[in-house]
Formats: structure tokens, sequence, C-alpha cells
């Protein structure tokens, strides 16, 4: 559950394993590609629902990859858009909604998996800082204006939305929920704000774990620990956590010092193992740096959990 590359990362991971995968994913994304086709054609935010078939998708042909992900990096009203958008942006127009538009890019792609967003309703996300200031859309919270630095106290949808049917339904039968890793506040939280998840999830059997992320964003989580993080996700869902992996990689110094430079540090591990928390540290991180694409217009993460490291990690759990 959540959004954007740290869902794409699980997902290319576990693909490699007999498991039964389902992607729930927010539908509050505002920027970029995206953003602009959520604002011209009204439906819900295409962009990380793409991704996720994108990881999904068959890797023996690596042309249907390429085309999901592909960016124009010039033409007039096409710069900046992604292949993949427009493709579901295209599918949603001819078949009339959300979850066709899926079931047959998920035909066309070929995908292990299925992929749901966590509501067929649009809303807005918006945030309330410390010092009560109050920011809407995912794009203005995760790249404020002032900069960050401001602990966000609450979060919300407006209007409320109701969880998809079928999304609560695959909550119900997993056997391991897996959040994150991916921007607290723009990514996992959102789709913990939508009616009907947080008692889905109450209601499950299955074991609930949380990816903590390898470093802090100064727009959403400067200065968290790692038990802040769950903390955060524990009163959302309304139930304990079972697990969480923390990675024990060590940072390279040209990597850390660019994080530092935007004021972004990875998270304290004070996490403590108890009865009702098993606590994971591992190597989990990739060794190579991610580079910007161009034609992207969103400011990403570089430096990312390696997928089968964090898949076997996963795995374990089932066992």
């Amino acid at each position: 559950m959540g959004g954007g590359t740290g869902s794409f990362v699980v997902l290319r991971g576990l693909k490699n394993y007999p498991v039964d995968l389902t992607a729930i994913i927010n539908v509050t994304d505002s920027g970029g590609s995206t953003g602009r086709l959520r604002s011209e054609f009204g439906f819900l935010p295409v962009g990380d629902l793409r991704q996720c078939l994108a990881a999904l998708a068959r890797d023996d042909d690596e042309t249907l990859i390429k085309l999901l992900t592909y960016r124009f990096k010039k033409g007039r009203g096409l710069s900046g858009h992604n292949l993949g958008n427009l493709i579901l942006t295209s599918l949603r127009d001819i078949y009339g909604g959300e979850p066709k538009a899926l079931e047959k890019a998920a035909e066309v792609f070929r995908i292990s998996g299925r992929v749901f967003p966590v509501s067929l309703a649009q809303a807005t996300l918006g945030v309330v800082y410390e010092n009560g200031r109050r920011v809407y859309g995912e794009h203005s919270i995760d790249q404020p204006k002032f900069g960050g630095g401001l602990s966000i106290r609450q979060a919300f949808l407006k209007p409320k939305i109701r969880v998809y049917s079928r999304a609560a339904r695959a909550i119900g039968e997993a056997d391991l929920v897996v959040l994150g890793p991916g921007d607290l506040y723009t990514s996992t939280v959102p789709c913990l704000l939508v009616d009907g998840v947080g008692y889905a999830l109450k209601k499950s059997k299955a074991k609930i774990c949380y990816v903590i992320n390898l470093v802090n964003r100064y727009s959403q989580t400067y200065g968290f620990t790692c038990s802040r993080y769950l903390e955060v996700l524990e009163q959302l869902v309304g139930r304990p956590f079972d697990a969480a992996l923390v990675s024990t990689s060590r940072i390279p110094a040209n990597i850390a010092n660019a994080y530092r430079r935007e004021k972004s540090e990875p998270p304290l591990d004070d996490l403590v193992e108890s009865g009702s928390l098993t606590v994971v540290r591992a190597d989990l991180a990739g060794k190579s740096v991610i580079k910007r694409v161009a034609g992207d217009e969103l400011r990403r993460s570089f430096f990312r959990h390696d997928e089968d490291k964090l898949a076997r990690a996963l795995i374990k759990m089932l066992l």
C-alpha cells in the first residue's frame, strides 16, 4: 500500500516469488504529468498506478516496460508527460472508469498481479503544520514554498472518500500488508486517510509491516526517528504493526553529502523489539544512484532500497 517509487521497488522484487500480489495505491497525486492530466481530464491520478503496472509487467518484454516509463522530453504540450500516463488516461476515457481501464491495461501489459486505486473517488490531500499553517495538494506538500522543517500535526482528505470495495477485500484476504517505503505524508498516509481502510486493516488477520525510509524528507519528516514513523501510522490504522524493516546499509559519502545539502538525514533507529513488534535490521539499500530522467519535473529520491534485498526480507515474514 502506498505509491510512487517505493511501491515500484517492492513490487519489482516480490513479483519474482510465487505470491499473489495486489498493489493498493493512493489517489491524491497532483504533481508533474499526473497533475496536468488530472486537472485537464478530471480522472483519478494515474502516475502511481502506472508505476505499479510497470513494476509488475513481464521482464522478458522490455518494450512494454519502456512504453510505460517513457517520458517526453520535448513537444508543445507533450514535454514532461509520461507515455504510460497518457495510455491509462486514454483507457479511462474509452472504458468510462478506472477499474475497467486498469483491467485492460493489465491485459495489454501482461502484468503479474493486480493494481487497485484505494478509492474510486477523487480527493485533495491537506496538512496542518505545527504553526497552524494549512497547505493543500500533494505536490505543494512534497515541495512546499517555505522549504520545510516544520512538523505536520494533521493530515486530511477533502472531501472524505470511501475505500474501493475490491481494495478493502484484498486487505481482508491478505497474509501480509506492506506499507512503504515512500514519502510518509504524500505516499503512505493518504491511503490510510480513506474511510474504511483503517477498519479493513484492523479486521484483517494479515501481518502489517512497515518499510522505514532510508532518509527523512526536510519537507515532511525532518528530524523523525524510526519510532515516530510507526507512531504516525499506527494512530491512523488503530492497531499496532507486527514488523518494521530498518536498513543498516551505509550511505556512501557523496550521497550522504548531497542529502545533507537538502537538510535530509537517515532516521535514528530507536525501535525496541517487543512481543508485538518484530524489528528486522538488514542491509536493504541499493548500490547505485538513481539518475534524474530528462523531462521529469518532480524532485525524487536518488538513493533507494534494493528490490531483491527488500523482497527477500519480506518473504521471510510469510515463512
